[in-house]
C-alpha cells in the first residue's frame, strides 16, 4: 500500500487482509469444492524468486488481434506497454492510475457482488493485494470498433493479482480481451485474477479471457457479471494452460430483457487440472442466459463442472439454459460435472444437462477412408468439437486470435 491510494482503497485493502486471515481455507468436504484437488491451494509463500524478463521481447511476443482499438501489456502486474485509439470520452487506463484520477468511479463498481462460488478466501486476498490491471468505462450511446487488449504475463516464481474492471453507459458497447501467459516455460507463477463486469442498459460487453499459462503454474480466476435492462452480456474463457485452473463465473441478470451468453474452451492434457465452477442468477422477470462449456480431455487430465441456474422468486417468464459437454480423448482422463436448478418463480423455461463421450470407430474410419491418418483425423474432430463454442464469439478477429491458441495446444498434443 502507498500514500497515493485513495483513503476508501486503503480500508477496502485492510478489511480484505483481515478477511482472508480470518476465512478458513476450503477442505475436503466442502460441496463447493467437490472433486477438487485442495492441494492446490497450498500456495506456499507469496513472494517467491522473481525472475528478470526482458520488456522488449515480451512486448514483441504481446500479439492479439491485428489492429486493438487499445493495447496494455504488464510483466508482474507492473505496466510495460500501453497505446491507445480509442475517442475522446472513453476512460480506459491502467487500475493504478485510474485509482489515482477516476477514485470515486472505481470505487461505485470495484468488487460489488458476493464471492459465493467457493473461492471468497482468494477474493479477499486479491483485494487485499491488487496493486494494478484494466480499467475501461464507456460513456452512454458510444460504440468501440475494434478490441481492447490487456496481456498479463509472468516472470519467475511470482504471485500477481491482475484486476479487470469493465463499465458500459447506457447503448455502448465494448470487447474486452485478457491473455495470461508465462515469460518462462518452467518456472511456477500464481495468478490470482478478478474481473469486474458492468453492462449498463441497453449495452453491449464482450469478454474474452485467453489463459496459456505455462504448465507449471496455477491460476484463480473470478468473475462477476451484472447485466441491467436489455443489456447484452457475453463471457468467453479459453483454458489452454496451467497445471491447475480455478474458474469462477457469476452472471446476474438484474432488469428485464437482460441477456448472459456464458462460454468456454477448455483443452487439459498430461496432469493438469481444470476447475469451473458457474452461478446464473436470475434476479429479475424477463432475462435470458445461455451457458456453453466444452471440454476436451487428453492424457490423465481432469476437468470439473458445477453449474447452478437460479431464479428468484418475482424472475418470471426467465429464459436459461446450461450445457456442459466432455470429448474424451483417452482412457485415463476424468471429467465430472455436476449441473443444477434452483426455481423459485413461475412461468419459466429452464434447462441443464451433461454429456461426456469418446470419439467414434465410425467417425474415425470415415476421414481415414478420405486419406487421413487417425491421429490428424482425432485432431480435427477436437478442433471442430470447440468451433462451435468459438463461433458464438460473433467476431471474425476475435474468433482467429482464439482458434490460434487452440491449435497451439493441439500441435503441442500430436
Amino acid at each position: 500500500m502507498t500514500s497515493t491510494l485513495p483513503t476508501w482503497f486503503q480500508a477496502r485493502q485492510e478489511s480484505a487482509l483481515a478477511r482472508y486471515e480470518s476465512t478458513p481455507t476450503p477442505k475436503r468436504g466442502d460441496e463447493q469444492w467437490r472433486f477438487a484437488n485442495i492441494k492446490q491451494l497450498r500456495f506456499g509463500n507469496l513472494s517467491g524468486e522473481v525472475l528478470s524478463a526482458d520488456h522488449t521481447d515480451l512486448i514483441a511476443r504481446s500479439t492479439g488481434v491485428e489492429k486493438p482499438a487499445a493495447k496494455f501489456i504488464f510483466l508482474n502486474d507492473t505496466l510495460i506497454s500501453q497505446e491507445s485509439s480509442l475517442p475522446d470520452g472513453v476512460i480506459c487506463l491502467a487500475l493504478a492510475e485510474a485509482l489515482e484520477k477516476h477514485s470515486e468511479l472505481v470505487e461505485a463498481h470495484f468488487m460489488k457482488q458476493e464471492t459465493r462460488l467457493g473461492s471468497a478466501k482468494y477474493a479477499a486476498l486479491h483485494e487485499a493485494s491488487v496493486k494494478n490491471g484494466l480499467f475501461v468505462h464507456i460513456p452512454d450511446n458510444m460504440e468501440i470498433e475494434g478490441s481492447i487488449e490487456a496481456h498479463h504475463w509472468i516472470s519467475g516464481e511470482a504471485t500477481v493479482f491482475p484486476h479487470t474492471l469493465v463499465v458500459t453507459g447506457k447503448s455502448s458497447k465494448v470487447r474486452v480481451i485478457d491473455i495470461f501467459r508465462s515469460a518462462y516455460d518452467s518456472t511456477p507463477g500464481l495468478a490470482i485474477a478478478f474481473n469486474d463486469l458492468c453492462a449498463g442498459q441497453n449495452s453491449g460487453l464482450d469478454y474474452i479471457a485467453i489463459q496459456d499459462l505455462n504448465e507449471v503454474s496455477r491460476i484463480i480466476s473470478i468473475n462477476e457479471t451484472s447485466t441491467a435492462r436489455d443489456a447484452r452480456a457475453k463471457g468467453f474463457i479459453l483454458n489452454t494452460g496451467a497445471s491447475w485452473a480455478r474458474n469462477e463465473s457469476l452472471s446476474r441478470l438484474e432488469g428485464p430483457g437482460a441477456h448472459s451468453d456464458m462460454l468456454s474452451v477448455s483443452i487439459p492434457d498430461h496432469e493438469q487440472e481444470y476447475d469451473q465452477r458457474t452461478f446464473q442468477h436470475h434476479v429479475s422477470e424477463g432475462a435470458y442466459s445461455d451457458l456453453l462449456y466444452k471440454n476436451t480431455l487428453y492424457g490423465h487430465s481432469k476437468t470439473i463442472f458445477s453449474g447452478l441456474i437460479s431464479v428468484d422468486e418475482k424472475a418470471h417468464h426467465t429464459d436459461a439454459y446450461q450445457t456442459c459437454r466432455n470429448l474424451l480423448m483417452t482412457d485415463d482422463c476424468e471429467a465430472n460435472s455436476m449441473p443444477g436448478l434452483e426455481i423459485n418463480a413461475d412461468q419459466v423455461k429452464c434447462s441443464h444437462g451433461s454429456t461426456s463421450s469418446q470419439i467414434s470407430d465410425e467417425e474415425i474410419f470415415y476421414l481415414q477412408a478420405r486419406g487421413i491418418d487417425p491421429v490428424r483425423a482425432r485432431q480435427l474432430i477436437a478442433r471442430g468439437y470447440s468451433v462451435e463454442v468459438v463461433a458464438r464469439l460473433e467476431n471474425e478477429e476475435t474468433e482467429a486470435l482464439v482458434l490460434k491458441f487452440v491449435d497451439k495446444k493441439f500441435a503441442k498434443i500430436s
